[in-house]
């Protein structure tokens, strides 16, 4: 999600592309009214949520995310007993992003709000807000509205939006007359606007994409576990022993390529298993769950101290033994599979942690078919040199031999698996709210793991492994340059500089104490009508940003993108910036009420109606969401969601300009 420096030829994280601009209607609620008694009743409300969504539970707190709340407009007849209640199937998390424990349904909610009849004739109208989130947005606070109305004796519906009673008599509807507003007397500015900005095209697909960075990160991983003690000295052997086994080369040559293929059939059916097993969903929800952070960050740990040199990890000899003589015993082609399968796990305490983070970076894109796709790029990375140097055998003779060459990249693998272990930590001390790794202390752990790597490839540092009076090569200078490098470039984060490079690992920049960075950018408006009639006076184009209060992406993009003093120029100089936060509470003066998709809603407050233009004017409904349009509000360009990449914004924001001065 972030560019990476030096250690991209290591892994890197999946990037989370822009998808196309759409309404989602992730939860679908309906309400009715059930009679417990003449003088008692409740008024229920049962949502249907997509898979990978939830929908948050009641009384979370103002620092958290949207709470459900149970809202009247007006009453008569009767009176709230009590509060909303949620039931069903609720669920306990802490939240690494909110710092705080929320509660959230999954598949199906409840809530029930109780009321007393006072009078014989009852009427009570209002609205259920509710939030919902997936891992990648989330929705504006959302109303289900109501009104119910009936006697002491029976009950019936009057008007709604999906309402229904127990005891139903014959009910009567009230016609919402939809109110246009935003409307000038010259221009239109709330004139939807959805096939012109969807004719502009769209960013390129998010799985598509990612699928080519996942292959690529296990190719990645596959050609740095070729260079382990564990795996390189056995290339020789092994291809020797395929040429020599029999007398017929080309026979030799194929039995090479059944061999390369078997590793790529192993590593790959390990990658379809653990989708399988797990799923998607869970893997992704795996990826975020606190205490398996900390396992992974103690497992990491553990591997690191072997790298060290201070004991070894194998698996227990005796499944290698076992598999080994299975080889012996058998012959053909699954004796071949059996000694692919040997080399498996004979090079698991070098080829673990590598596969273990892998799997663990791509389960963030939810994809079904990620794991497996990572897995082909490490296993054909992994299978490659024993296919070419059999059909080269000539190629043997110039292979670097075994040395001390290899223990200074098993050394190097332990630094970083020491500084990933830190960001698992990381997410595992937001979750709990330790705050003993606030991005200070986690910047100066990483600015000494990297410089002591740097010195460490500069042969200041010797491990048990090493080589005594081993020359430093060119390669190696290199690497403890940019390892040195890196550690410089991090210092100033210690004062709160940005580092987009490392902004996916560091914990969020709100956990700093000490920040003397104040390059940010701001809104000019924040009020539509406002903005827009200020660009068309000063002749200016506009980007309106579709924005949340809890929406932790636009805080990403606001900090790692807009920061950026290109793009801070063009918006601050070239553009009118409008601001839209979608979840301001602020109450509107008087309540508008509009028909959307046949139903009728009201707009209560300033969050609600941005909403409202984002859903009727554009089409999308989830934040962070830029749009660049004219004075008139007509699209430049295509839309864009989250995507760090300041290059794409730079270039969504220069079209837009161009297109806006033809």
């Amino acid at each position: 999600m972030t560019k990476r420096l030096f250690f991209c030829w290591l892994l890197t994280a999946i990037l989370a592309m822009p998808v196309l601009a759409q309404i989602q209607e992730p939860v679908k609620f309906n309400s009715e009214l059930k009679r417990i008694s003449e003088t008692e009743a409740e008024i229920v409300f049962n949502a249907v949520i997509d898979k990978g969504w939830h929908v948050y539970s009641t009384e979370l707190g103002d620092d958290g995310p949207i709470s459900a709340t149970f809202n009247v407009d007006n009453i008569s007849g009767a009176e709230v007993d009590g509060k909303l209640l949620p039931q069903g199937n609720e669920i306990e998390e802490m939240d690494p992003i909110f710092e705080m424990k929320v509660r959230f349904f999954e598949s199906k909610a409840t809530f029930v709000q109780k009321i007393k009849i006072t009078d014989e004739k009852f009427n009570i109208k209002g609205y259920l807000e509710y939030g919902a989130c997936n891992d990648e947005n989330c929705l504006p606070p959302t109303s289900v509205d109501f009104e119910f109305s009936g006697t002491a004796n029976a009950a019936s519906i009057s008007a709604g939006n999906d309402n229904k009673t127990v005891e139903d008599n014959a009910p009567s509807a009230i016609a919402l007359t939809p109110l246009k507003i935003g409307a000038t007397d010259k221009i239109d500015y709330w004139k939807p606007v959805i096939n012109e900005l969807n004719s502009f095209g769209e960013h390129a697909g998010e799985e598509s994409m990612s699928w080519i960075y996942i292959f690529l990160t296990g190719l990645a991983g596959g050609l740095l576990a070729l260079f382990t003690p564990c795996v390189w000295p056995i290339i020789p052997m092994t291809v020797s022993f395929f040429l020599k086994r029999t007398k017929d080369k080309k026979k030799g040559i194929r039995d090479a390529w059944t061999y390369g293929a078997s590793i790529v059939v192993i590593y790959l059916t390990l990658g379809l298993a653990i989708t399988l097993v797990f799923g998607a969903s869970a893997l992704n929800a795996l990826s975020t769950n606190a205490v398996f952070n900390i396992l992974f960050c103690l497992m990491l740990l553990v591997f690191a101290a072997s790298f060290f040199g201070a004991f070894e990890i194998t698996l227990p000899s005796k499944w290698s033994n076992a598999v080994d003589s299975k080889a012996e015993q058998t012959t053909g082609l699954l004796s071949i599979f059996l000694m692919a399968f040997t080399l498996s796990l004979v090079s698991f305490s070098c080829t673990g942690p590598i596969i273990g983070f892998l799997l663990v970076e791509v389960s963030t894109t939810g994809s079904v078919v990620a794991p497996a796709i990572g897995m082909l790029g490490f296993a054909i990375a992994l299978a490659l040199p024993f296919t070419l140097f059999a059909l080269f055998p000539s190629w043997l003779k110039s292979m670097p031999k075994s040395g001390g060459w290899m223990n200074v990249i098993k050394v190097t693998l332990g630094f970083l698996e020491l500084a990933f272990a830190l960001k698992f930590l990381s997410v595992a001390d937001l979750a709990y709210g330790w705050r003993i790794l606030d991005r200070e202390t986690f910047l100066a752990l990483w600015i000494v793991i990297f410089a002591l790597l740097g010195m460490y490839l500069l042969g200041k540092i010797k491990f048990p492994h090493d080589d005594d009076g081993q020359k430093v090569s060119v390669p190696r200078f290199f690497l403890a340059l940019i390892s040195l490098s890196f550690a410089v470039y991090m210092v100033p984060g210690l004062w709160g500089a940005p580092l987009k490079a490392v902004s996916a690992f560091a914990p969020p920049m709100q956990t700093q104490d000490f920040n003397l960075y104040k390059n940010e950018v701001h809104a000019k408006f924040t009020d539509y009508e406002a903005g827009m009639e200020y660009a068309r006076a000063n002749n200016k184009p506009v980007m309106l940003d579709f924005t949340g209060y809890g929406c932790v992406n636009c805080r990403k993009m606001e900090l790692a993108v807009w920061t950026d003093q290109n793009v801070s120029k063009l918006l601050t100089e070239d553009y009118v910036l409008i601001t839209l936060y979608v979840d301001d509470k602020t109450k509107l003066a008087e309540p508008i009420k509009v028909t959307e998709n046949g139903k009728e809603r009201t707009l209560r407050t300033v969050g609600d109606k941005w909403s409202y233009l984002q859903r009727s004017k554009f089409g999308a409904n989830a934040q962070p969401f830029y749009v660049l349009v004219d004075n008139e509000g007509m699209p430049l360009n295509k839309s864009y969601s989250y995507d760090e990449d300041i290059k794409l914004y730079i270039d969504f924001l220069e079209t837009g300009l161009k297109n806006y001065k033809k």
